[in-house]
């Protein structure tokens, strides 16, 4: 399995580790939902080294990155960052992904399961472009700092403005003196940051954070990461989205801009725009405190109707939760569903997306 500058930090420390996409990454310190409401409450910081950074630059770049993505590049500024896709010809999603665009320089973020994937479909797509493209996941570290207290113990510490950053905004400066990419992004429904630093200055950089942060950051894993982006209603590739799922029937139409020039994917997704029997994602409330997995069958009275995506108990709200495609009759918020659970049907009710949205 792969390993990230903080692998042997986190096993000193305690974590449970799991192989997670081919890496070895902390799934857990403690409890998940201890480390869940220190999120929501104060503050958690995550090694998520595994994603894929991938550095852009070159004349064609640009041209080249708005012919694989679904989202508009040529109309980015400089210090934005704006979520995207990367669809097949039929308009199958390849993976999600974050574009930054500095100066004449872009990255892309993707997810870990996906990043040769990913280099494979650029590799393939690149002829006749003039361009660079740069795999940083190695030389990298990658850390997210989550939560409403965020930027109380970040400020003090770099010299960018925290409070003049906007959401989806990203800045090269430095964070306790290391040159780093800083944005202000998240995987989590809280506000926060998102930290790239060379290697050799990443355990500094992690330790430094979690000093500063005393009595209020929690070090935290994967598992509560998950149960927090659920409650966000944020969709995970190979849950809510793969090569079988287009961006319009997972709700992610924002992230496809249909009036920019040809792009892969782009004609089939039109199509799939004016369609109106596509499945819809809902989120689900279940009564009692049965967790709907992956997987779980969805019925109206004794008909099937669809399936679970991703499912949890809520630390939040402290009630099982899940995410799941019905069709459209079947989407509005109040319908009544049976979920199969072990050859057991739960009642729950289809309820508006996100569960959670912080004030």
């Amino acid at each position: 399995m792969l390993e990230t500058p903080l692998h042997d930090w986190h096993i000193v420390n305690g974590a449970r580790m799991v192989d997670f996409a081919g890496w070895h990454m902390p799934i857990q310190y403690g409890s998940i939902v201890d480390e869940h409401q220190a999120v929501r409450k104060q503050a958690g910081l995550f090694d998520i080294s595994h994603m894929g950074r991938l550095m852009f630059n070159g004349p064609d770049t640009v041209k080249f990155l708005d012919h694989i993505l679904t989202n508009h590049v040529a109309r980015l500024s400089a210090g934005q960052v704006r979520y995207s896709l990367v669809c097949n010809e039929s308009g199958g999603i390849l993976d999600d992904v974050l574009v930054y665009r500095f100066n004449e320089d872009y990255m892309l973020v993707v997810n870990g399961a996906n990043r040769e994937k990913i280099v494979a479909w650029i590799e393939k797509h690149s002829e006749g472009f003039d361009f660079e493209m740069r795999d940083d996941t190695a030389n990298t570290e990658m850390v997210a700092l989550q939560g409403p207290k965020s930027l109380e113990i970040l400020q003090p510490h770099t010299p960018c403005d925290l409070a003049a950053m906007n959401y989806y905004t990203v800045a090269k400066t430095t964070v306790f003196g290391f040159e780093c990419l800083l944005s202000r992004t998240g995987y989590t429904g809280e506000d926060g940051f998102e930290i790239i630093v060379r290697n050799e200055d990443g355990i500094a950089l992690w330790e430094q954070l979690l000093d500063a942060g005393k009595g209020s950051l929690s070090v935290c894993g994967l598992g509560c990461r998950d149960t927090l982006r659920l409650e966000a209603a944020m969709p995970l590739y190979g849950h809510e989205m793969d090569e079988s799922v287009d961006p319009i029937t997972a709700g992610l139409k924002f992230g496809v801009k249909l009036y920019k020039e040809n792009f892969i994917g782009k004609e089939a997704l039109v199509e799939l725009s004016q369609r109106t029997d596509l499945p819809v994602r809902v989120g689900i409330e279940l009564e009692g405190k049965r967790i709907a997995r992956e997987g779980s069958t969805l019925f109206v009275g004794d008909v099937e109707v669809g399936e679970v995506c991703s499912g949890t108990f809520s630390p939040t709200f402290e009630k099982p939760i899940a995410m799941g495609y019905v069709p459209k009759e079947h989407a509005g918020v109040g319908t009544s569903l049976l979920v199969d659970i072990r050859g057991k049907r739960h009642p729950g009710q289809v309820v508006e997306l996100p569960f959670y949205k912080r004030s």
